[in-house]
């Protein structure tokens, strides 16, 4: 290890820093100033991987979960070879910069994950060590150690108080994920100041409590933080906690303040920094040279490395052709062909129970899906007999058991689809997705097709009660940008919602499915199954020119025939619309033509008008929920709310 060299990487890092952060007026030196000599050794010393090719299967993965600190992270990319330019880092916090104010996957390369919101990160990569112990126990053999690298995060202070790093790192260690390694950057500051205020609980105790390693050493000591890790590495049993003391803004003449977290420092200060660091102070972006050498040495060294993985690839595929096939159909994640379920209008069934059809026959279909339920796989219908539960015994199995986590569950699915080879769902109750939300939109601005299933979607709950009976949660879902959200209306709409969701690779899906039981109905489209996919279809004609036609979703779309089985002196259409959102994006002569030329259009839902304003001719036409439910059976519940097919009925048959 050449320390002067590391040294001068870190001191570049240092710069580049504090200049981008001082010319965006913007940004956080806090986190850079005071983590260099970590990136430095990290990037330098410990990690496996290849700037020229940041999609190497087997490369190291780091995610800064502190993602404020993203110019620590877009400096040594930058530095060590990734596709960053100088000008990218000059451009930082800038509209069209690939450094942008936080770390964001897909935007930056060699950027592993988007970290933004504090402890997110941490959950991810939790993921990520799932889904690279359960690659190399499928593809490693005696002879060919094919997978086999390991997940390092960077945390802060913010990253252990928010409470989904407290749900990943318990499942972490309940898993034994020894290839998992954080730092924790403990300088011991928030925004608001010194965390003696907020944040004296004993760290080690609680990972250590976790079943995790826990090391110490300094941020400034690299020799040490390399021997820590190879402790880290040493315990294939744990995930490991490094703590690492550290100064935040060091050098800076605002260093151990809680004023340096999130604002840059000031002309003047940033002068006095480069005075203190012995760089030129009218100087701006200055790169050391030697860091420059250093790592044009390394990049050569990386690139071999990267090399001979590829003739043992290469090799193991000509023995192992049965296993090269199979992980190419998961790295492409994909599907192979099969039959689904065929479902009748004799058949009553809740459309959760079309999963407990499909999801098995996905998973044998497609070898790259995995997931599991918080701790709800019977009521969501999510039990997948054949396919073993995953664990550290067991790393072949395809069930993950999240225990009740939401949040961490979420965000650890993204992790495993962001590692590559794999495709993740998890499950849990409709109103329960709250605990979720954030990581679901960040698994829509990462456009990860993480598929959410989501049951119990209404009222129809019934006795458990208001907590437990979604309303506004739809509305919710569907306001989240690049967000599917299916609600089919009976099993036959179900399974092909379930197809459309193995067909979208691009953005995640939230499948809301019902506990009540709905009847198959007839439908006039009969080209319905393709239509569909538009988001909405015609399930009864009403007419070529209906007097009003009914937008309804999920088990309203049954509600909706009843009604308009009561209505004698006018037609009514009946449109099943199973993704409001794909629906209200189609052209206007394609709604108009689903819609049809009509006075009125109601529209029917189990939950809030939120979102509905723009269909429904007037306020009066939106029959939809005001309030929480309450406590009783679910058809008792509809008749105490007024929400009954005798009641919309009355609003069909209102005269303009």
């Amino acid at each position: 290890m050449n320390i002067k060299d590391l040294d001068a990487v870190a001191l570049s890092i240092r710069s580049l820093s504090i200049d981008a952060i001082q010319k965006a007026k913007s940004g956080h030196p806090g986190l850079p100033m005071g983590c260099a000599e970590l990136a430095a050794v990290l990037y330098g010393e410990i990690l496996k991987h290849n700037p020229r090719d940041s999609k190497w299967i087997d490369r190291d993965r780091f995610i800064l979960s502190a993602g404020h600190g993203s110019m620590l992270l877009y400096s040594v990319l930058y530095l060590s070879g990734y596709n960053i330019s100088l000008d990218d880092i000059k451009n930082f916090r800038q509209i069209g910069s690939t450094c942008p104010g936080h770390p964001e996957f897909g935007i930056t390369d060699g950027v592993e994950a988007t970290s933004g919101p504090l402890g997110q990160g941490i959950a991810m990569a939790v993921g990520e060590a799932i889904a690279e112990n359960m690659l190399a126990a499928k593809f490693n053999t005696e002879k060919y150690d094919l997978i086999n690298h390991y997940t390092y995060v960077l945390v802060g202070e913010g990253c252990l108080m928010e409470g989904v790093s407290a749900e990943a790192s318990s499942l972490a260690g309940h898993l034994k994920l020894g290839k998992l390694i954080v730092f924790y950057d403990e300088n011991r500051i928030s925004i608001d100041g010194n965390t003696n205020e907020t944040f004296t609980e004993d760290i080690g105790a609680r990972y250590k409590a976790y079943g995790w390693q826990v090391l110490s050493g300094s941020m400034y000591d690299m020799e040490e933080i390399f021997s820590l890790v190879e402790q880290a590495k040493a315990d294939t049993e744990h995930p490991s906690l490094i703590m690492l003391k550290s100064v935040i803004g060091k050098h800076t003449p605002l260093e151990g303040k809680a004023s340096v977290h999130g604002a840059p420092v000031g002309e003047e200060n940033v002068a006095k920094t480069k005075e203190a660091l012995g760089l030129d102070p009218n100087s701006f972006f200055q790169v050391i040279p030697s860091a420059t050498e250093y790592f044009a040495a390394k990049r050569e060294e990386w690139q071999n490395n990267e090399n001979q993985w590829n003739i043992i690839f290469d090799s193991w595929s000509r023995d192992f052709p049965e296993k090269r096939k199979e992980w190419d159909q998961m790295m492409n994640l994909a599907l192979e062909p099969g039959e689904s379920p065929v479902y009748t209008v004799k058949d009553v069934l809740a459309t959760r129970n079309v999963t407990g059809k499909m999801l098995p026959e996905f998973v044998k279909r497609c070898p790259s899906l995995v997931g599991g339920s918080a701790d709800l796989e019977g009521p969501n219908c999510t039990k997948l007999s054949d396919f073993g539960i995953y664990s550290s015994d067991n790393p072949l199995g395809r069930t993950i058991r999240f225990g009740i986590r939401e949040f961490a569950m979420a965000s650890i699915c993204a992790g495993i689809t962001l590692h590559g080879g794999f495709r993740s769902f998890c499950a849990t109750f409709t109103v329960f997705s709250d605990y979720m939300r954030g990581a679901m939109r960040m698994a829509a601005i990462m456009q990860l097709p993480v598929i959410y299933i989501l049951t119990h979607d209404s009222i129809y709950v019934g006795e458990d009660g208001p907590t437990h009976q979604p309303v506004e949660t739809v509305a919710c879902l569907r306001a989240i940008p690049g967000l599917q959200v299916l609600r089919p209306g009976d099993a036959e709409e179900a399974v092909e919602a379930w197809n459309m969701v193995m067909a979208e690779k691009n953005k995640p899906t939230c499948l809301i499915l019902t506990r009540q039981s709905l009847p198959v109905y007839e439908k006039d489209d009969p080209d319905w199954r393709n239509t569909i996919k538009c988001g909405a279809y015609i399930v009864k004609q009403g007419g070529k020119n209906p007097d009003v036609t009914v937008l309804a979703t999920g088990s309203e779309v049954s509600m909706a025939l009843e009604a308009a089985k009561k209505i004698t002196e006018k037609t009514v259409r009946v449109v099943s619309v199973v993704d409001k959102e794909l629906f209200s994006s189609q052209p206007d002569n394609l709604q108009d033509m689903i819609i049809g030329k009509t006075s009125r259009v109601v529209v029917v839902e189990a939950g809030i008008k939120m979102g509905w304003e723009g269909f429904a001719t007037s306020k009066e036409d939106l029959f939809c929920l005001e309030g929480f439910g309450v406590s009783g059976p679910g058809n008792k519940i509809a008749e105490f709310k007024g929400f009954t097919a005798e009641k919309l009925a009355q609003v069909l048959a209102r005269r303009d």
